[in-house]
């Protein structure tokens, strides 16, 4: 029999073991990715003891490269076709180096100034590639578990409730964690704690492929697909388009915002005790991600991104509001609020992305996983970096000296920080969002002529088949 004769798919619902191993795959990226997300830069300036404008060049460089290096993961998911599927081989190969190299991002060598560039440039740079390895994967492999429009919402729902939760985690464990393995040897307590999260990471992220599966297989998935050809599915793709620049957006913001909370409660405050109180309150979004399923089937998925961000916005006024005031508990309001509509912005991308590969396929008849949702890593990783720089060169336009009082200048570029940049993103993914086309009724009717495409694909692989086998 040919090995592409039979056309499989998987309609329904997927049992509990595949949907909780997806789940625990974003809560071990979130676990070990979130320290260098949250704590890195302050780990690099305060610690390490490179410059805040080295840091934040070395960001934007990353990112840069991340521009490059997505769009190829995404092309080589296309061009993969083993037994265990085209995506899920990616969650086994590139597990382990992933590992070793978030490790390293968190290790201090005794070298001179520039040598520690270097290492941070080649430690960081390779976190970074490889995180798009393990992470593109999880977004590309959705697609293929299903194609109801219902469970793929419960999906990314239970993704995104692990992630929170798996980012909140490690977020307000680290710095008591690394007070009470290093005491006054910051470097020390951060290694054994990248150690923690790595081998966290290691361990659920093989579990995750050894459950997922890839059910969802067409005549195009069952074959590698040329480079020009998955480039197709992007021809005219406005739903794609809208997402991938709204997730480029939304992480300039919160990447600004995370890399800044610790010298914001540090030093703007005068708070350094209620840093991991301050993060636990990420768990707000946590409480929105389980609501989405209940607002989307009310409000449709582009109606409960909308709100997500006017949330978000609000919640960072009211952080401004506290910021100007110094008053803590309007701080913590802000956060509670913001982070109550992040996890509705959280939520969604992978959804979306996923209806963006049905959309290529119904417009442009090229179904490209890879290609597709590759967007969602590199735009996020490309935002978090230029987010990343933005902080750096802003902080050392303000004259930041680490471990000091810091002048009116210092403080200033830290709130700005914290505060505005994000609002500004918030607001400009919001108009973003506001021009996404693919209605309820238009993905009903995309569905349908699918479900019939695919059908009919099947029933010619079928006979065929059946007359090789005769």
């Amino acid at each position: 029999m040919a090995s592409n004769a039979i056309v499989t798919q998987k309609n329904g619902k997927l049992p509990w073991n595949e949907r909780l191993s997806y789940g625990i795959s974003d809560f071990a990226c979130s676990f070990s990715f979130n320290l260098v997300g949250t704590y890195l830069m302050y780990f690099y300036t305060d610690v390490f003891g490179i410059t805040a404008s080295a840091v934040g060049t070395l960001m934007l460089v990353a990112r840069v490269i991340d521009a490059i290096d997505g769009p190829i993961w995404g092309i080589l998911i296309d061009h993969t076709h083993t037994k265990w599927g085209k995506s899920r081989p990616f969650f086994l190969w590139f597990n382990a180096p992933f590992t070793f190299f978030s490790i390293l991002c968190f290790t201090t060598p005794d070298l001179p100034m520039t040598w520690k560039i270097v290492w941070a440039y080649v430690t960081y740079i390779g976190v970074d590639v490889l995180y798009s390895a393990i992470n593109i994967p999880l977004t590309s492999i959705l697609p293929s578990m299903t194609t109801d429009p219902d469970e793929r919402v419960l999906l990314s729902t239970i993704r995104s409730l692990f992630s929170n939760f798996g980012g909140t985690l490690i977020s307000v464990i680290a710095l008591p964690l690394v007070a009470l393995i290093g005491g006054k040897d910051e470097s020390k307590g951060f290694f054994w704690v990248a150690v923690l999260g790595a081998s966290v990471f290691f361990v659920l992220y093989l579990i995750a492929f050894f459950n997922l599966r890839e059910h969802v297989q067409t005549r195009s998935s069952q074959k590698p697909l040329p480079v020009k050809q998955s480039i197709k599915a992007l021809k005219n793709n406005w739903p794609w388009l809208i997402v991938v620049m709204e997730i480029f957006i939304y992480w300039i913001g919160m990447s600004a915002k995370g890399q800044v909370t610790m010298y914001f409660f540090k030093y703007n405050l005068d708070a350094p005790g209620l840093i991991p109180l301050a993060l636990f309150f990420n768990a707000a979004g946590i409480v929105s991600v389980f609501l989405t399923p209940l607002v989307v089937g009310k409000l449709g998925k582009k109606k409960t991104m909308l709100a997500g961000l006017m949330i978000g916005i609000v919640g960072q006024a009211i952080l401004g509001l506290g910021a100007h005031m110094l008053n803590i508990p309007i701080v913590i309001i802000g956060i509670i609020v913001g982070n109550f509509g992040n996890g509705f912005v959280g939520a969604l991308p992978a959804v979306l992305l996923s209806d963006a590969v049905d959309y290529g396929e119904w417009k442009n008849g090229v179904r490209a996983e890879g290609i597709v949702t590759s967007a969602s890593s590199f735009t996020a990783k490309f935002g978090m970096g230029l987010g990343g720089a933005i902080t750096g060169w802003l902080l050392a336009l303000g004259n930041y000296v680490p471990n000091k009082t810091q002048k009116a200048s210092s403080l200033l570029s830290i709130e700005f920080n914290y505060v505005w940049i994000p609002l500004i993103a918030l607001f400009i993914g919001f108009v973003l969002v506001l021009f996404y086309n693919l209605t309820t009724d238009k993905e009903k009717i995309m569905n349908h002529d699918l479900a019939i495409k695919h059908h009919r694909e099947e029933q010619e692989d079928l006979a065929l088949a059946r007359e090789l086998e005769n």
